[in-house]
């Protein structure tokens, strides 16, 4: 499957904002966004022009897919299926993004960013309800139970990741037993309980796509 491998610290940078995609590096100062770097390719002497509707647009999508570690084609079918759905299409987005296997993983703290969780997703390490399941953008549903296998289970860099549930729990629409390395999806968050995308603007993507 097609992936950027590129320096991840770029796109924070192009988006002015932490997207998180480092993991621990994120929270340090070697973070680009701390050391307040500069656009990338961008002379910092010239003057930035005014952003164009499409532009602010098109950086509100480009936040938002990256934040996830998705390529184009794959969050505009996630955006196609939240346009499907009853309800406003910018929440169904962000929910139906937080329901990905990647995520779930990420956010149980097996990992310390969505692009090492899609790793251990690929390698075959994640099981959902007991079964093995090696695509990152598997759909999580209410009451799934997230696990790590046994040789995941082994490895020093998950039982590092999970040292963090001590310092911050986890999300409240998810439940972790750090000992046997089991979680679950207990519902589907609403858009306010995801505090990541506080601040991003999702009626812009929405009003991207529908030009």
């Amino acid at each position: 499957m097609a992936r950027y491998t590129g320096p991840k610290c770029r796109y924070c940078r192009a988006e002015k904002t932490k997207l998180f995609l480092k993991g621990e590096r994120c929270h340090t100062g070697k973070c680009p966004i701390a050391k307040k770097a500069g656009t990338p390719g961008k002379d910092p002497r010239a003057r930035s022009k005014k952003m164009t509707d499409y532009g602010m647009q098109l950086r509100e999508k480009q936040k938002l897919k990256r934040m996830y570690c998705m390529l184009e084609k794959q969050f505009k079918l996630t955006f196609d299926e939240a346009a499907r759905v009853p309800g406003k299409t910018g929440e169904n987005l962000i929910m139906l993004l937080e329901r990905r296997l990647d995520n779930v993983v990420f956010r149980l703290h097996f990992a310390n960013s969505r692009n090492q969780a899609a790793q251990l997703v690929n390698h075959g390490h994640v099981f959902v309800n007991g079964k093995r399941v090696d695509i990152p953008s598997y759909r999580v549903k209410v009451g799934d139970e997230v696990a790590i296998g046994p040789h995941g289970q082994k490895m020093i860099i998950i039982k590092e990741n999970l040292k963090e549930f001590s310092k911050s729990g986890v999300a409240p629409w998810l439940s972790l037993d750090p000992d046997t390395m089991k979680g679950s999806f207990l519902a589907v968050p609403r858009r306010s309980d995801v505090s990541e995308v506080a601040d991003i603007k999702e009626q812009l993507v929405v009003e991207l796509y529908s030009r």
